[in-house]
C-alpha cells in the first residue's frame, strides 16, 4: 500500500511512445521529480512524493522503458527524455517548475534547463552521473565483449545483462545501497527492474550520450540556482563527479558522509530537508516565546495505530502523568481507531493527525485469512512509516514541546536515531515487545533479515543513547522473550534489562474494580443465569476471519452450552452487516469500555494481542487465543507473556474447525483458573519515568 495515492495520472503522447505520469498535491510551485536510468521507474520516489506534496505540487512520470511508459526500440538519447518531459508538462498545465534528478537523470536535467531556461525554476541533482571528474575505475573490458565469467562490474555487460538479468539487478544495487543495514532498498531496486527487460536496458545504452565538453556547455549555460546532493560513499559514479558539476554550474553542493548513490532511498529524512530548504523554505515561525514564559509544559504524544491496546495504555498513563503535572498540555499525534478512543476522553487530537498515512489499512491490506507476516508487512510500510515522520517533523518544526512520547511509533524512534540531530526535545520510548523474529518456515533470508534489523536497533542504541531520554518496557523483566537478537548478537533479555526501565503491565484499570462481578454483569445487562461468551479481535480488520469461524461454530457451542449467550464484537473497522448472523447470535459494532464487558463474561475468544488477552488475565477470565499465522509478536513475545502467567487456552486457527471450537467453549466457559496475578500499577510506574523528564 502506497503512503499517497496520486490526486491525478495519465498518459502524454509523443511521437507514438506514451509516458506514464501522476500528480501530487496542488498549487505552487511544481516539483518535477525527473526520470533516471530506466533500471527503475518513479516509484523510487516513494519517499520524497508524500512528503513535498503536503508543501507544493510534486509531478513525476515513468520515463520511458520501465513503469507503466511504453518500451520503444529506440529512442532513448539524452534529447528525447527532455521532449518526454516537456510532453508531460504540457500535458499537466506545467508551465515551470523544479526539476530534481537522480544520476543519469542528471545528464537530462542539464539539457532541459539550459535548452528551456522559461520552463525551469531551479534544478538539484542528487549523486550525478555526469562525465566529469574522476570515475569510479570498473573495468576496462568492453561493455559488448561476451567473457567466460562475470564478476563484479563485468556483470555490466550487454551478455550477461540477457544470461542473468536478476544476478546484474542483485550486484547493481547491493552497489548502489551500500551503506549498511540496506536489504530493502536492495530488494525494492530489483523489484523495479525486474518491470522492465534487459533488451531495453540495451537499447539504451546503444544511444549515445552527451560527451564531457557538451555537459560543461550545459553546465555553464545553465540559469536557474542548482543544488547537488553528493553521497561521499557513491559506489556508482564517485563523489568527485558530483563535486565537478557543483564546480562547473556554480551550484551549491551538499556532501553527505557515509551515504551511497541513492540517499534519497537510504537518507530520505536529510534528503528531504534538503529539498523542501531549498525549493519551498518554510516561513519563520511567527511566535517564539522564551523558556521562562512558558508556564505550562507541553507533551507531544504518538500512539501506535497498530490495534487499541496502545489507546487505552497510553490514556492511562496520560492520566496518571497530569496527576504529577497537573498544568501539563497533551497533545496526540494518532490515527484511527485510535483517535476515536482519545476523541471519547476528551483528549487534544492534533489537526496534524489527519495527514498520517493509514497504517491500520496498511496492515489490513497485507493480512489474509488469519494470517499476517507482521514483520514482512512492516517492512513493506517502509514509505509509510517514512511520510508519518516527516508529518511528526513538521509539527515539531512548527511548534516546541517539553517531551516526545512514542508508544512503539516505530517511525519516530528510527529516524531519530537515524538522523540525531533533529532531536530537540526529551524523549520517551514505550514498547511491549524488544526484538524481532523469525517464523520457522521464513528459513534462512527470514532468519538473516530479522538478526539484521535487530543489529541495527542495537547500533542505534549504542552509538546515540543519548536519542531515548527514558526507554520503558511495559510489563516486568520476565516478560522478555529468553530468545537471542540472532547469530553472534545478544540475548535478547539481558540486553533489555541494560537499556529499558521495567514499568509492569499497563491494565488502564483496576481489577479490583471489579470485583463484583455479579453487579458487573447486571450493569452490562448480562442475566444471571447465562453463560456469556465474548467475541472480539482489536481494533484492526484483520480478525475479520476469526470472527466467522467462531460464529460458525455458534450453534454446535450453543448445542453444548444451553444457557450460552455469544457476543461478537465487530470492532470500529470491521462492517457488522459484513458478519453472518445466527438466530440468538448478537454482533456488536465498536464496544466502549470493552474491558469492563471482558472482565463480566464468562468466556472471551480473541486473538493473539497482547492487551485483549493481558486484561482477561488481570481479571481472572478464562479465554481462547488464537494467534495470527506468521504474526511473530503474537506467535512467541505474546505467547510467552501468556504462558509465563499460565494464562489462556492457545488455539490453531489452521486445525480450530467450527465443532473444536465447540468443544473448547464448553470445556472453558465459565471455569475457574488460577493465573498469575498482574501487578495493575504500571500506569503510575510508567507515568513517574516520564515525569521525570518534565
Amino acid at each position: 500500500m502506497r503512503a499517497r495515492e496520486p490526486d491525478e495520472s495519465g498518459f502524454a503522447e509523443r511521437d507514438g511512445v506514451r509516458s506514464y505520469y501522476e500528480v501530487n498535491g496542488s498549487g505552487e510551485p511544481t516539483v518535477l521529480l525527473r526520470p533516471t536510468w530506466s533500471i527503475v521507474h518513479s516509484r523510487h520516489w516513494k519517499m520524497q512524493v508524500p512528503y513535498l506534496a503536503r508543501h507544493c505540487r510534486v509531478l513525476l512520470f515513468d520515463g520511458r522503458g520501465n513503469g507503466r511508459s511504453d518500451r520503444p526500440e529506440s529512442g532513448y538519447s539524452a534529447a528525447d527524455y527532455v521532449a518526454d518531459a516537456l510532453a508531460v508538462m504540457d500535458a499537466t498545465g506545467t508551465e515551470r517548475a523544479h526539476l530534481v534528478s537522480l544520476s543519469l537523470g542528471a545528464q537530462r536535467a542539464l539539457l532541459l534547463a539550459a535548452e528551456h531556461p522559461e520552463r525551469v525554476e531551479s534544478s538539484v541533482f542528487i549523486c550525478p552521473a555526469v562525465p566529469l571528474g574522476e570515475a569510479i575505475d570498473r573495468t576496462d573490458l568492453p561493455w559488448d565483449a561476451e567473457r567466460d565469467h562475470y564478476e563484479g562490474w563485468e556483470k555490466y555487460n550487454r551478455h550477461y545483462w540477457l544470461k542473468d538479468y536478476r544476478g546484474f539487478l542483485e550486484f547493481f544495487f547491493s552497489q548502489m545501497f551500500n551503506e549498511p543495514h540496506s536489504s530493502k532498498a536492495i530488494e525494492d531496486g530489483v523489484e523495479w527492474g525486474l518491470d522492465t527487460t534487459p533488451q531495453t536496458l540495451i537499447d539504451m545504452e546503444l544511444e549515445d550520450w552527451i560527451p564531457p565538453e557538451g555537459v560543461r556547455d550545459l553546465a555553464r549555460r545553465m540559469q536557474c540556482p542548482s543544488l547537488v546532493i553528493q553521497g561521499s560513499r557513491d559506489a556508482i559514479t564517485g563523489k568527485a563527479r558530483g563535486i565537478a558539476l557543483a564546480e562547473e554550474s556554480g551550484a551549491e553542493l551538499v556532501m553527505l558522509s557515509g551515504s551511497g548513490h541513492g540517499p534519497h532511498a537510504r537518507d530520505p529524512v536529510k534528503v528531504n530537508l534538503l529539498l523542501r530548504d531549498f525549493i519551498v523554505p518554510p516561513r519563520p515561525a511567527g511566535r517564539w516565546a522564551r523558556g521562562a514564559a512558558r508556564r505550562r509544559k507541553r507533551a507531544l504524544y504518538v500512539s501506535s495505530p497498530i490495534g487499541l491496546g496502545h489507546a487505552q495504555r497510553d490514556a492511562a498513563i496520560a492520566d496518571e502523568l497530569r496527576k504529577l503535572h497537573p498544568d501539563l498540555e497533551i497533545d496526540w499525534l494518532a490515527q484511527h481507531p485510535v483517535t476515536a478512543v482519545l476523541e471519547a476522553r476528551g483528549e487534544r487530537i492534533h489537526p496534524a493527525s489527519a495527514l498520517l498515512a493509514s497504517e491500520s489499512r496498511h496492515i489490513e491490506s497485507e493480512s489474509a485469512e488469519h494470517d499476517l507476516h507482521a514483520f514482512q508487512a512492516i517492512r513493506r510500510m517502509d514509505e509509510i512509516l517514512l511520510a508519518n515522520f516527516m508529518v511528526f517533523h513538521d509539527v515539531i518544526r512548527e511548534d516546541a514541546y517539553d517531551l516526545w512520547i512514542g508508544d512503539e511509533a516505530w517511525e519516530l524512534d528510527y529516524y531519530l536515531h537515524e538522523n540525531p540531530e533533529q532531536k530537540r526535545a526529551a524523549y520517551a520510548w514505550l514498547t511491549d515487545f524488544v526484538g524481532w523474529l523469525p517464523m520457522e518456515d521464513g528459513g534462512e533470508r527470514e532468519a538473516f533479515l530479522t538478526a539484521d534489523y535487530n543489529a541495527e536497533m542495537i547500533e542505534h542504541i549504542a552509538r546515540y543513547p543519548r536519542v531515548r531520554d527514558r526507554a520503558v518496557f511495559v510489563g516486568d523483566a520476565d516478560d522478555v522473550v529468553p530468545d537471542r537478537f540472532g547469530p553472534e548478537l545478544p540475548a535478547i533479555r539481558d540486553w533489555t534489562s541494560q537499556h529499558y526501565d521495567f514499568a509492569g503491565y499497563v491494565t488502564g484499570f483496576d481489577p479490583a474494580e471489579f470485583a463484583d462481578r455479579e453487579r458487573l454483569r447486571a450493569s452490562l445487562g448480562y442475566g444471571a443465569g447465562e453463560q456469556v461468551c465474548l467475541v472480539t479481535v482489536g481494533g484492526s480488520g484483520v480478525g475479520g476471519a476469526l470472527l466467522r469461524r467462531v460464529i460458525e461454530a455458534y450453534p454446535a457451542a450453543r448445542e453444548r452450552v444451553p444457557d450460552l449467550r455469544m457476543i461478537v464484537v465487530a470492532g470500529p473497522r470491521i462492517d457488522p452487516v459484513s458478519l453472518p448472523s445466527h438466530p440468538g447470535l448478537e454482533v456488536r459494532a465498536y464496544v466502549p469500555d470493552l474491558y469492563r464487558h471482558l472482565a463480566a463474561c464468562d468466556l472471551a475468544v480473541v486473538q493473539g494481542g497482547l492487551t485483549t488477552s493481558m486484561e482477561l488475565t488481570a481479571n481472572r477470565r478464562p479465554f481462547l487465543y488464537f494467534p495470527l499465522r506468521h504474526h511473530f509478536e503474537q506467535c512467541h513475545h505474546v505467547a510467552h507473556r501468556l504462558e509465563r502467567h499460565e494464562a489462556g487456552r492457545r488455539m490453531d486457527f489452521a486445525t480450530a474447525t467450527p465443532e473444536v471450537i465447540a468443544d473448547a467453549i464448553a470445556a472453558e466457559i465459565g471455569r475457574e483458573v488460577s493465573y498469575r496475578p498482574v501487578d495493575g500499577g504500571g500506569a503510575a510506574r510508567a507515568a513517574a519515568m516520564l515525569a521525570e523528564l518534565l
